[in-house]
C-alpha cells in the first residue's frame, strides 16, 4: 500500500476509452490509488516494476502480446504485486494460463463497477477470485497433463511458449533462450515450466525429443 493507507493500483489495457473509465472509477474511491497505466505490454513491463502497484489489473489480449505474459514476468520479478485479469472473453484457456502465471483473479470486462472496485479490494487482500469450479478443472489438466488435441499436444501453447518449446528443441539452456527473447532467466523458467506441464512432461530432454519428432514428422510430410 502507498504511504497514505491507500490501495496502489495498474491499469493495462490498449483500448484508451475503457483504461480512462476504469482509471475514474478507481479514483473515486478512498482507498484506492492509481499509480499508472499503460497501453501495451512492453510499456507495462517497464512502468510496472518502477510503481510496485499492491495490485496490477492487466487486459489479456494486448496489440504486442499478453496479459498473462505480463503477469508471469511482471511475478516473476515480485511476487508482491498481485494480478488480476480483465477480459471480453470467457476463454477456459486463457484462464488455464492465467492461474498458470500466477493470478490472483479473472474477471469479464462485463463485471459491474462495483464488483470490479470489490475485486480489486479483495485481491489486495490477498484472495483469490478464481472461480474454484474452473479452477480444480485446470489443476486437474495440470496434474495429469491434459488439455491438448490427442494429435497434438503443444496445440494449447501460447506463442510465446511455443517460440521457448522450440528453443528447447535446439538445445538452449533457460539462460540462452531468455538473452535470445530478452526476457529474465527466472521468467524462462516459468514458462518451460508451464510447457513442460502442458505437454504432459516432467523433463526438458522430453520436451526436445518431442520438438525433433514434430520436426521429422514435418519433413517427411513435405513432398
Amino acid at each position: 500500500m502507498s504511504e497514505n493507507g491507500k490501495i496502489t493500483v495498474f491499469l493495462l489495457d490498449d483500448h484508451e476509452v475503457v483504461r480512462r473509465g476504469v482509471h475514474e472509477m478507481l479514483a473515486m474511491e478512498n482507498d484506492i490509488e492509481v499509480v499508472g497505466e499503460a497501453g501495451t505490454a512492453a510499456d507495462a513491463l517497464v512502468r510496472i516494476p518502477a510503481t510496485r502497484p499492491d495490485v496490477a489489473v492487466l487486459d489479456v489480449r494486448l496489440p504486442d502480446g499478453s496479459g498473462v505474459e505480463v503477469c508471469r514476468e511482471i511475478r516473476s520479478r515480485d511476487s508482491g504485486v498481485k494480478c488480476l485479469m480483465l477480459t471480453s472473453f470467457s476463454d477456459d484457456e486463457a484462464l488455464f494460463d492465467a492461474i498458470v502465471a500466477g493470478a490472483s483473479g479473472y474477471v469479464l470486462k462485463a463485471i459491474r463497477g462495483q464488483e470490479l472496485l470489490t475485486a480489486v479490494r479483495d485481491v489486495a487482500a490477498g484472495r483469490s477470485l478464481l472461480d474454484p469450479v474452473a479452477t480444480q478443472r485446470v489443476l486437474e489438466r495440470l496434474r495429469t497433463g491434459r488439455g491438448a488435441p490427442e494429435d497434438d499436444p503443444a496445440a494449447s501453447l501460447t506463442e510465446q511458449e511455443q517460440r521457448i518449446l522450440d528453443l528447447i528443441g535446439e538445445g538452449l539452456t533457460n539462460r540462452a533462450i531468455g538473452e535470445r527473447l530478452h526476457l529474465a532467466e527466472k521468467t524462462i523458467k516459468n514458462y518451460v515450466s508451464s510447457v513442460l506441464s502442458k505437454l504432459g512432461m516432467e523433463r526438458r530432454s522430453q520436451a526436445a525429443a518431442y520438438v525433433a519428432r514434430r520436426q521429422a514428422t514435418r519433413d517427411r510430410s513435405r513432398p
